[in-house]
């Protein structure tokens, strides 16, 4: 376990924050930098074919070692971390024998993680909790499903006499923009089907996920003085306005759970001349989600009918769908993950995402790619935190399913 706090604590403090302006992958310098660190711990390790292409994705072999003709097995986690949270200098604390109150994030600015606002945390009492210092997210969504990972095939190679296939595992760049998949090599990564380590807390088990598009839209306004815009102003920031409030108030991420889909609008930078607004459209059913689709559309057409002396462009892309229908075909990646989670004795919590992951897109280009747990909660925001010993729990669900993969049964 110390090997694995280790490694989770130094690969948190590299700054692997994506930049969805630049079109390059990875799309910032430094997932590179962080990847070929990467690259160089699993040589060290004694990994097998250990690579690093041009657009910053590892990849690498654990070779057999029982001598028969079991499917080859991926594990598959991604090196950038949310941007819609500081993620810069990341100071992470070790919080030991958690007592179930309060924890100080940061004494001088008041930042507390409190059971009474994430009743989850109680649950862990007693258990290592590890956190940032409350000015930047953690970093767990994904480099605990790294440290996880790179952990399981460590003890592996440690301990010979534990049987297994052929393993294949991959780090990608730019997930939390959408582009995680974009030049992934299924052919050469060269697995029978794999798993994403990118999930929450302890348990839980998806195979569901959202539907997903961004929507980004411009509004060109006019600006003239203040004191002479009656009937000529048009303030594009009073426009952007009035277009969010035509969507479905209740139906953001902060009011909806479950099944529930959602508009978020993330992002909002404007001048009384021109106002950016960037989305995102979610939904688990695909008939709800593209009915989203058509309500955004709907939305900017009505501004563009109110102002028509303004400029409205709205551009939506789908990001990814669900990977239900093709997970569902392939149910023994389900079943295989079970057994492996009661092997290491926690209950599956099957749970669709309300996100996504690399595996939803991977599992529509051929290599089936159900979710597990890493052990975080609260990603994305300076209230993450992990415990540490729900992380051993996902090293032993990896090595068991390494040391079980069987084909599946026609």
């Amino acid at each position: 376990m110390q090997n694995l706090l280790n490694r989770f604590l130094n690969y948190v403090r590299f700054e692997t924050r994506p930049d969805e302006t630049n079109l390059s992958s990875p799309s910032s310098v430094e997932q590179m930098l962080f990847a070929e660190q990467l690259t160089a711990e699993l040589e060290k390790i004694g990994m097998e074919e250990v690579t690093l292409d041009g657009n910053g994705y590892v990849m690498a072999t654990l070779p057999s070692n029982n001598g028969t003709e079991d499917p080859v097995i991926g594990f598959i986690a991604h090196m950038d971390t949310s941007p819609e949270a500081p993620s810069a200098n990341v100071n992470p604390l070790v919080h030991s024998n958690y007592d179930g109150n309060d924890i100080v994030l940061n004494k001088e600015l008041d930042i507390v993680l409190s059971p009474s606002e994430f009743p989850e945390l109680v649950a862990y009492r007693g258990r290592t909790i590890i956190t940032s210092n409350g000015t930047t997210l953690l970093g767990a969504d994904d480099k605990a499903g790294i440290a996880e990972i790179i952990t399981a095939c460590e003890h592996l190679i440690a301990n010979p006499s534990l049987k297994h296939g052929k393993i294949r595992i991959a780090f990608t760049p730019d997930e939390e923009i959408g582009r995680g998949a974009d030049n992934f090599n299924v052919k050469a990564f060269g697995a029978d089907w794999a798993y994403t380590l990118d999930g929450g807390g302890i348990g839980e088990l998806e195979y569901e996920n959202f539907n997903a598009a961004a929507a980004a839209i411009s509004i060109m306004g006019r600006s003239v003085h203040p004191g002479t815009a009656k009937d000529t102003m048009i303030n594009s920031i009073t426009l952007a306005r009035e277009l969010d409030e035509l969507l479905p108030s209740a139906e953001s991420p902060e009011h909806t759970s479950g099944y529930e889909g959602f508009f978020h609008l993330y992002d909002l930078r404007g001048t009384v001349e021109e106002t950016d607004m960037k989305y995102i459209i979610r939904d688990h059913d695909p008939v709800k989600f593209s009915e989203r689709k058509k309500i955004m559309n709907a939305a900017a057409e009505e501004i563009r009918k109110r102002y028509s002396s303004a400029g409205i462009t709205l551009a939506i892309k789908d990001q990814y769908f669900n990977m239900k229908e093709i997970i569902e075909a392939n149910y023994h990646t389900i079943e295989a993950a079970i057994d492996a989670y009661r092997r290491a004795g926690i209950e599956p919590v099957i749970k669709p995402v309300r996100g996504g992951t690399d595996g939803a897109r991977l599992s529509f280009m051929g290599l089936p790619c159900p979710n597990l747990f890493t052990g975080g909660h609260n990603y994305h925001g300076r209230y993450e935190y992990i415990p540490l010993q729900s992380m051993e729990k996902a090293v032993e669900v990896i090595i068991n399913l390494c040391t079980s993969a069987k084909k599946p049964q026609k």
